[in-house]
C-alpha cells in the first residue's frame, strides 16, 4: 500500500495492487529468491490468464500463453527496470506474449453451436449463452489495435493513461482506438439488442 507514489513515474499502478511489494519480491526474485518469484506468480497469474483468454478468446490457447508467461517472466524480470509499475510491464508482456501466439497461429475455423449438441434447459439461459458466444467472437474479430486497447480499459479496467503506457502510444492513440472498437461491436451485436 503505498501512499507516497515513490517509484511509481508517470504511471499509476492499476486499483488493486501493491507495487511496493512487488517491487520487493521482483528484486527477490532477482537474486535467485525462488519462493519471492512464486509468490509474484501467486499474486499475478489469474491476471495473466485473464488478459490472455480475453485477448485470444480460447481458454486452451490463453493456458498455454500464461504458461509462456509465468517461465518466460523468470528470465524476463531483467529487463523490468522499474521506471512503471510491475504490473504495467507485466500487462505488456502478456499482451505482447498474446500478439505472437495469435501471430503464430494458422487460421482455425470457428466451432459453430451446430458442432455441439445443444443443452436442454430455459430458453433465456441458452440465448444468454449465445449472446455471451457472439460478444466473444465480435471481440476475437477486432484488429489488434482495437482489441488491445478493449482488453485493457474496458475490460481490465485500466486507465488510458495505463493502457497507453502498455501499448506505448499516447492516450488519444488509445481513446481513438478504443472508441472505433466499441462502435464495431455495437455494429456486430445489433441483433442481440
Amino acid at each position: 500500500m503505498n501512499s507516497t507514489g515513490r517509484g511509481h513515474g508517470p504511471d499509476p499502478s492499476p486499483a488493486g495492487t501493491d507495487d511496493e511489494a512487488d517491487r520487493w519480491l521482483v528484486g527477490r526474485a532477482r537474486d535467485g529468491d525462488r519462493r519471492a518469484y512464486e509468490e509474484l506468480v501467486r499474486r499475478h497469474r489469474d491476471r495473466i490468464y485473464r488478459i490472455a483468454l480475453r485477448l485470444l478468446g480460447s481458454p486452451a490457447d490463453a493456458d498455454d500463453v500464461a504458461q509462456e508467461v509465468v517461465i518466460q517472466l523468470w528470465t524476463a524480470l531483467a529487463g523490468f527496470g522499474g521506471t512503471s509499475a510491475f504490473t504495467t510491464w507485466l500487462y505488456r508482456v502478456v499482451v505482447n506474449r498474446c500478439l505472437n501466439h495469435r501471430r503464430a497461429q494458422r487460421p482455425y475455423r470457428q466451432i459453430e453451436d451446430a458442432d455441439h449438441p445443444r443443452v436442454p434447459g430455459p430458453e433465456r439461459r441458452v440465448l444468454a449463452g449465445e449472446e455471451l458466444q457472439a460478444g466473444l467472437a465480435a471481440i476475437s474479430a477486432l484488429p489488434e489495435e482495437q482489441r488491445v486497447p478493449l482488453v485493457l480499459v474496458q475490460l481490465e479496467g485500466l486507465s488510458y493513461r495505463q493502457a497507453a503506457a502498455v501499448t506505448k502510444t499516447t492516450e488519444a492513440t488509445v481513446r481513438g482506438r478504443l472508441a472505433r472498437a466499441r462502435a464495431t461491436l455495437m455494429a456486430e451485436m445489433k441483433d442481440w439488442t
